[in-house]
C-alpha cells in the first residue's frame, strides 16, 4: 500500500441559490475541471443554513437533464420531487435519492410541503455523476434509497459508522447499483478516533467536511464545510476525528470519455448538446407541471 497524498483543501467560496431553495457552494468544477474530477462531474454543497417558516415551499421549478444522474444526500431538512416520468416522493433527513436522469427527464425539486412551514436547518449535497456514453439514453430511473436500506457497518474500536450507499466496504455492499465503479460513503467518526481507506490509485478520490473536523493522513487539517481533493499517486490515506465528523467519501473510477457540457446537459460532443437541446424544446423529455 501507498499512501495517497492530498492535492487540496478547498475552503468554501461564496454561496449562491439554486432556485430560491438551495443555498450551494460549488465544489466541483469549483475545484478542478470536469475532466480532473471524472467520474463526479458536478457538486453543489449547501452547508446548514437556516429557512424561516414559509406557506410557499422553496425550490427549483421545472428543469430538464440528459446524459447523466444526480445524487441528492439529505442531511438536514426535507426535499419533495417530481419528475416528467411519473417518479417522485419525499427526501428525508439521511436519505439518498439516486436519479439517472440518462436519456432524458423533466425535474422539479421543493422543501417538502409540512417542513416548509416549520422552517429550520437544512443541509444537502447534490452530485452529479457522469454516465458513459453507451448508457446515455438508456431509460430514466430511481433509487429511492431510505436510510434504513443503507448499509452500516460498525467500525473497529467503537469508532463510528460506516454508511456504505454504493460500492462496498469490506464486503459490505451498497444499496445503490452503478453504471461504473463508484465507492460513496457516509463517515460518522467520533472525537479521536481514526480510521483508514484504500481505493484503486486511478480513481478520482475526493472528501465533503459536512460536520466537524478532521486531520488527513496524520497533518492536513480538513475543516467542517472544506472539500479535500487527493492526487492519483498512491491507494492508502487515512482520517483522524478532531470532533464527532460526518464525512462523505467519494472515489470512483474514471470514465474517460469526451465530456461536452451546457446547463443540464452532459453528453459527449456538441452534436449530441444540440440533440438534447433540441428534444427539450420540442417536448421529447415529456411534460411536468411547473
Amino acid at each position: 500500500m501507498k499512501t495517497r497524498h492530498i492535492e487540496k483543501v478547498t475552503q468554501p467560496g461564496t454561496p449562491h441559490f439554486v432556485g430560491d431553495g438551495f443555498r450551494v457552494h460549488n465544489f466541483i468544477p469549483g475545484t478542478s475541471t470536469m475532466q480532473r474530477m471524472d467520474p463526479f462531474i458536478m457538486l453543489d454543497y449547501n452547508s446548514k443554513y437556516n429557512f424561516p417558516a414559509t406557506d410557499q415551499p422553496k425550490g427549483v421549478g421545472v428543469h430538464p437533464h440528459r446524459g447523466f444522474e444526480t445524487v441528492t444526500l439529505a442531511y438536514k431538512g426535507r426535499v419533495e420531487h417530481n419528475d416528467s416520468s411519473g417518479g417522485g416522493g419525499v427526501i428525508d433527513e439521511g436519505d439518498v435519492q439516486w436519479m439517472t436522469a440518462a436519456s432524458g427527464v423533466l425535474h422539479k425539486e421543493f422543501h417538502e410541503t409540512e417542513w416548509s412551514k416549520k422552517g429550520g436547518e437544512f443541509q444537502m449535497v447534490q452530485l452529479w455523476v457522469n454516465l458513459p456514453a453507451k448508457d446515455k439514453k438508456s431509460p430514466p430511473k430511481y433509487q429511492a434509497i431510505s436510510n434504513a436500506q443503507i448499509t452500516k457497518v460498525a467500525l473497529p474500536d467503537n469508532a463510528g459508522e460506516l454508511e456504505v450507499i454504493a460500492g462496498a466496504y469490506n464486503g459490505h455492499k451498497g444499496a445503490a447499483s452503478t453504471f461504473s465503479p463508484i465507492e460513496m460513503y457516509n463517515l460518522r467518526l467520533k472525537k479521536g478516533a481514526k480510521t483508514q481507506f484504500t481505493f484503486p490509485e486511478n480513481y478520482t478520490t475526493a472528501l465533503v467536511m459536512v460536520e466537524g473536523d478532521a486531520k488527513v493522513n496524520g497533518d492536513t487539517e480538513a475543516p467542517q464545510d472544506h472539500f479535500v481533493m487527493f492526487s492519483n499517486d498512491g491507494d492508502t490515506f487515512a482520517v483522524e476525528a478532531l470532533s464527532d465528523t460526518v464525512i462523505l467519501v467519494l472515489s470512483g473510477e474514471p470514465i474517460k470519455e469526451p465530456i461536452a457540457a451546457h446547463g443540464p446537459f452532459v453528453m459527449n460532443t456538441q452534436e449530441e448538446l444540440i440533440e438534447a437541446f433540441q428534444d427539450f424544446n420540442t417536448g421529447k423529455f415529456g411534460y411536468l407541471e411547473d
